[in-house]
């Protein structure tokens, strides 16, 4: 089940706030918990078997560390480390190791086919820094068992992000209140996130793999503008993605009283590669911050110690989005531009061009993560400059264009903060003018209901996609 099915859409979220607002205080985290485990164990119950075990693990390591007192600490926290990103290693990345292995030695014959548990990179870090945090006395340990299982299970962020921290949620765990604002707030969130996803990210989705066929034939085929056209598509298609899950999140969240930290924040307006990464998946970049690269020693050390605490940092982010060397590639990739920031660069690009050299780099790193085959990655760079056995452009891709063209200006802006700059302006004329501010209280209260029948329109198909009137 994921957040923008009309099942979960229309029955699973609905029942959940129904028994949730009506269940007594004392067994609202109860509900929560009920529903989290139904929802994890949707796509396999056998692995909310693998949850339960990780959240007990810290749930037992945390307890110890808090009981102990000086090197037993550290066994205890090294133990948590150990056993939890060992489980993660194991399902993550065996087939990655393998295959490897098998590549150049011949060895082993065959290589078992892992499934890879939904959501086991973000519980997982998430339970580290409980654990990590529990160590450094910045919280104390949870000692209920099954409320270390609601932070770490709730269906909200437990399977795609934002990655919470304990301490963000640790006292409304116990003590949150629900007013009618945070209802109507976190139904208007949700609601953009999932005609975010719904409708602009599911249609980018649709155009970029019309244009980025899978294989290295239909890839060597296609002109150098459709492969360039592909490339922004799916570049649009990644952020509207993955914010819409974090909207979805930050939405749910706060209509049951937890408020999570924000995930995105217009990450294509940044104006460097050092500013795109403090906006782009905060949550991760923060975790990486505060629990390995501050750790190593952080900026604090000589220059060739900060190059090594990045290199660390970019290699295990890489190797955090997937189990592939297009994603370590990746990760090297975005070293290489920090690096170059920090020691050469050092801010000296002009402004309007430092945004224009930051989204060079941010669109050549998506060609880059999308393609897990190395074959597949050399023949779409070798098109793009030239060398694509389709020619510069073709019909095919001239009339996708033509019939998107409405559709891509709407995509590019809605990855600005011009809706939210817009907003704010017409709340500001408001209160000079009882008209406007009438015009835009009513507009701000229909808003959700209406992104929420355009989603479902959209989700149900594409024939009732509103962005087809809008097509030549």
């Amino acid at each position: 089940m994921v957040f923008s099915s009309l099942l979960f859409v229309f029955l699973f979220l609905p029942l959940n706030l129904i028994f949730y607002h009506f269940a007594k205080p004392k067994n609202k985290n109860m509900v929560q918990l009920v529903f989290s485990l139904i929802f994890y164990s949707w796509g396999g119950p056998r692995y909310l078997l693998l949850l339960l075990g990780d959240t007990f693990l810290s749930w037992f390591f945390a307890l110890q560390i808090e009981r102990s007192e000086g090197s037993a600490r550290k066994g205890w926290l090294i133990g948590e480390c150990v056993s939890i990103l060992g489980i993660l290693g194991i399902f993550k990345y065996t087939g990655f190791f393998l295959s490897n292995l098998q590549a150049l030695t011949g060895f082993p014959e065959n290589i078992p086919q892992i499934v890879l548990p939904i959501g086991i990179s973000f519980y997982t870090f998430q339970l580290l820094s409980y654990v990590i945090d529990v160590y450094r006395e910045e919280v104390e340990a949870q000692p209920k068992f099954w409320k270390l299982l609601l932070y770490s299970s709730l269906f909200h962020q437990c399977i795609a992000g934002p990655i919470v921290r304990y301490e963000t949620v640790a006292n409304e765990i116990d003590h949150r209140h629900v007013t009618r604002t945070d209802l109507f707030m976190g139904i208007r969130r949700f609601s953009i996130g999932l005609a975010k996803k719904a409708i602009l990210a599911n249609s980018c989705a649709s155009v970029a793999d019309t244009l980025l066929p899978v294989g290295t034939d239909g890839l060597a085929g296609q002109s150098t503008l459709g492969l360039w056209m592909g490339v922004l598509f799916y570049m649009l298609q990644i952020y509207l993605d993955f914010s819409a899950y974090s909207d979805m999140a930050i939405g749910m969240g706060r209509m049951v009283g937890f408020h999570y930290l924000e995930n995105f924040d217009y990450p294509y307006i940044a104006n460097s590669v050092q500013d795109f990464w403090r906006r782009w998946h905060i949550s991760l970049s923060t975790f990486f911050r505060d629990y390995v690269y501050i750790p190593l020693g952080g900026s604090r050390c000589s220059s060739l110690k900060i190059v090594r605490n990045m290199a660390v940092v970019w290699f295990l982010t890489g190797m955090w989005h997937g189990a592939s060397w297009n994603y370590i590639l990746w990760g090297l990739y975005y070293l290489a531009f920090l690096l170059l920031e920090r020691f050469v660069i050092k801010g000296r690009i002009p402004a309007g061009l430092n945004h224009l050299y930051a989204m060079i780099v941010v669109y050549f790193g998506w060609v880059i993560f999308k393609f897990e085959n190395m074959a597949d990655l050399g023949t779409v760079l070798k098109g793009m400059f030239g060398f694509a056995g389709g020619g510069f452009t073709s019909m095919e891709v001239s009339t996708l264009f033509a019939g998107n063209v409405f559709f891509l200006i709407f995509a590019i802006i809605a990855v600005t903060p011009f809706g939210k700059w817009l907003r704010r302006y017409v709340f500001e004329l408001g209160k000079k003018n009882q008209a406007v501010f009438t015009a835009a209280s009513v507009v701000e209260a229909v808003t959700p209901a209406v992104l929420l029948v355009l989603a479902a329109l959209s989700l149900i198909g594409d024939s009732y996609n509103p962005f087809l009137y809008f097509q030549f």
